[in-house]
């Protein structure tokens, strides 16, 4: 039922009829630790692997895997403010810096990001200007900032794949090994979409980084459905039904169990019922909130994946927009072929086949492709074939927008 509105009412004015704290549905909400679900075997290992820092220890180095909306950078922030407030009460000065790789994907740029993060500048007297200064001299401070203010610092490098190379991990791993830090010491939390992302790393760097791996599952069902429920105090009283939160839940656990995905639909689900003017949230608005979540989802995970990943999911787009099925399998050498088309149509050169190989395997763990084996016949042996989870209408347009 749409409600009513006056000549003279304010398009502000008003308090929201729908929301009672929107923030607790925004993924980059922190909730408390009872509220976060189905995590606690993983918040254990986080806890015991970072642990020493709580007594001004070195911690382990920690790389966590996991597909979107598993909870990994959620498990790390919150595993981290617990590990600092632990600490005081031992009057050990623990800090965090949360860096989003993504963002700051140079060496210079993470180095400086760190340094800001860490630094106090009326205890330290360093500044750290945002640019106009030599990578070296961004080490040099942070080395400085890191024995003038902390024992211990946790650098949490989230999406690490994106970096543009390993060498801030080596300084970053070796500082205190190699007597850049004195009175201080640091810890890496590294997180990653990409299973195989250790694979690409330098054997020195592997070895003194990957101290601890941890893969994060998807949610089931259940564990959706609780992590929904602990967010519902985010509406008004009265206004969610019964059924919206089980809809959404199966929803997201049908497509690869994304606590992230299942979070934005719920919002989403809030805001059309406000479109709507409606003054109940209902199950019927979910298909709608589930398309919209579709389209800015894709849109947001294609725009993080390199150039030729991009062109690798518009030739197999193409391959499907042409093939007379409607669920057409597409063997990866077509795939490579309607790639090398649009390498040449964006001007540059198309990558070995094997490279792409690796590049689909990752878009298939990324849940934006996915693969099979396929026999060709007897005695022919078998092929990878490869299919877009999401319409290539979709996806050529996120491409495009990306």
């Amino acid at each position: 039922m749409e409600r009513p509105m006056s000549d003279t009412e304010s398009f502000f004015g008003d308090p929201d009829p729908i929301f009672a704290d929107k923030e607790l549905l925004r993924v980059s909400h922190l909730p408390e630790g009872d509220r976060i679900i189905g995590r606690e075997e993983e918040l254990r290992n986080l806890a015991n692997a970072i642990k020493d820092a709580q007594r001004g220890g070195t911690p382990n180095n920690v790389l966590i895997y996991g597909k979107t909306g598993t909870g990994k950078s959620l498990c790390s922030k919150y595993i981290t403010q617990d590990l600092t407030e632990a600490a005081t009460e031992n009057d050990v000065n623990v800090d965090v810096a949360y860096v989003d790789c993504f963002q700051d994907s140079t060496e210079t740029q993470t180095v400086r990001t760190i340094a800001e993060l860490f630094n106090d500048p009326d205890e330290t007297n360093v500044t750290v200007p945002a640019s106009g200064v030599s990578t070296s001299d961004y080490y040099r401070r942070l080395w400085k900032i890191l024995d003038a203010c902390l024992d211990v610092g946790i650098i949490i490098l989230d999406e690490i794949d994106k970096l543009e190379d390993d060498n801030v991990l080596m300084q970053l791993s070796r500082a205190a090994e190699a007597g850049k830090v004195d009175d201080s010491t640091l810890g890496i939390i590294g997180i990653s979409n990409k299973i195989r992302y250790k694979e690409s790393l330098n054997e020195r760097v592997k070895s003194s980084l990957s101290e601890r791996d941890f893969v994060f599952p998807p949610y089931d069902a259940n564990q959706l459905r609780e992590i929904l429920s602990s967010r519902a105090d985010a509406f008004r009283e009265g206004v969610l039904d019964d059924e919206v939160i089980p809809k959404v839940a199966a929803l997201a656990a049908k497509e690869h169990g994304d606590a992230r995905k299942a979070i934005d639909i719920l919002r989403y689900t809030g805001e059309i019922a406000d479109e709507h003017g409606d003054d109940h949230v209902r199950s019927e608005y979910v298909d709608e909130a589930h398309e919209r979540e579709e389209e800015a989802r894709l849109a947001e995970l294609i725009g993080k994946q390199p150039e030729h990943s991009k062109y690798l999911l518009q030739g197999l787009a193409l391959q499907m927009q042409q093939s007379s099925e409607p669920d057409a399998m597409i063997p990866s050498k077509q795939v490579y072929s309607a790639y090398e088309v649009v390498c040449e149509r964006e001007g540059t050169d198309p990558l070995k086949i094997r490279r792409v190989r690796d590049l689909l395997s990752e878009l298939a763990f990324l849940s934006l492709i996915e693969q099979d084996r396929k026999g060709r016949g007897k005695g022919k042996g078998a092929h990878t074939v490869n299919q877009l989870v999401d319409a290539p209408e979709l996806v050529v347009e996120a491409c495009k927008s990306a």
